[in-house]
């Protein structure tokens, strides 16, 4: 399957950012829309310095001038009309991503394609503010996107089936692997990693063993690339808190966030975006 020739992206951080890469390399022209210029500008410049990192190492035979040609980048939601798929990718948290997906699908037309890259908050939840939910599913890419092979497919309730293959198609051509899965909260992948992770650091709060020994204890005994409290790191421990909340609510007490965790976040040690979280990290 092809990838839709015009790709919005509601959001330039870092999740944002790495999306606008994929399907700037695999050929789509991209659209990114960020809440104001000064915003847009450094969403430019991130979007600009992982693309040559990949460009150097000849992850495309594009030229960097074709790419840098195709990336559109506004604070005005408008100029989304005409895009076939629109990407959310703002904070995770539901009011911001109702609102940012509300001004998405007012631009779009009725057959185009409008998806959140959220990684706990129900689909049903947020389709349930919009006019045309048979259009709208989740696509969950992973921190580092260019470099992640995964991409989280959720099909709500209202999810018009047949997306379900269009999405995996999708996937498969920014050469990344799609899994489908139903939503339910937490999904698969975040409902898994949360609960090694908060295993994980209760293990750290109890003083069973060093973050760095329970992380290769995983890397080494279960084959994981990154041990559980390293990732925590990399996603962020503010993120991580904010979804064991989501899931401690909807699913109970093993969801329950570790004070030693809410400790961290309180004194803004956040992993590797502050430089600091179960691990020292280089800021420069």
């Amino acid at each position: 399957m092809t990838l839709p020739e015009r790709v919005g992206i509601v959001g330039g951080g870092r999740m944002g950012a790495g999306i606008a890469h994929a399907f700037l390399l695999a050929g789509s022209d991209v659209t990114l829309v960020e809440r104001d210029a000064a915003s847009g500008d450094a969403a430019r410049e991130r979007i600009a310095e992982s693309l040559r990192r990949s460009l150097e190492r000849g992850a495309t035979a594009r030229t960097p001038a074709d790419v840098a040609s195709r990336l559109h980048v506004t604070a005005d939601a408008e100029d989304l009309r005409g895009s076939e798929l629109v990407v959310e990718a703002v904070f995770e948290d539901r009011d911001v991503k109702v609102a940012a997906l509300r001004r998405a699908e007012a631009a779009l037309g009725a057959d185009a394609v409008l998806a959140s890259n959220t990684s706990s908050i129900p689909i049903g939840d947020l389709a349930a503010a919009l006019d045309r939910p048979a259009r709208f599913l989740g696509l969950h890419f992973f921190n580092p996107v260019p470099s992640s092979a995964l991409v989280e497919v959720v099909i709500g309730a209202e999810t018009d089936p047949a997306l379900a293959d269009t999405a995996r198609g999708w996937v498969a051509a920014l050469g990344k692997a799609p899994v489908v899965v139903r939503d339910a909260p937490g999904f698969a992948s975040s409902r898994l990693g949360l609960a090694l992770a908060l295993e994980a650091i209760r293990m750290v709060e109890d003083g069973v063993a060093s973050a760095a020994d329970i992380d290769t204890a995983m890397e080494l005994g279960y084959r994981h690339a990154t041990g559980p409290l390293r990732t925590t790191d990399i996603v962020g421990l503010d993120v991580r808190l904010g979804i064991a909340e989501q899931l401690h609510a909807a699913l109970g007490e093993r969801f329950a966030p570790p004070e030693l965790l809410r400790r961290l976040v309180a004194e803004g040690h956040l992993g590797r975006k502050s430089g600091r979280g179960f691990y020292e990290w280089s800021t420069g």
